[in-house]
């Protein structure tokens, strides 16, 4: 697992908080912050998973 698979993990996980304490108080600005912090999760999360395919297939 590469490092940046977890990262990404994590800044989902702190997104979805944040997009739930926003929606809960109404704040627009923390919900939108939280949905950004998602997406960017996921994309750092796939970009681990591809950097780890790439060294396996190096290996090989």
């Amino acid at each position: 697992m590469h490092k940046d698979e977890v990262k990404g993990a994590g800044k989902q996980v702190k997104g979805a908080i944040k997009d739930a304490a926003g929606g809960l108080t109404g704040n627009e600005r923390l919900q939108a912050e939280g949905k950004a912090d998602k997406v960017a999760g996921k994309v750092q999360q796939k970009a681990g998973e591809l950097k780890d395919k790439a060294r396996d297939a190096l290996k090989h």
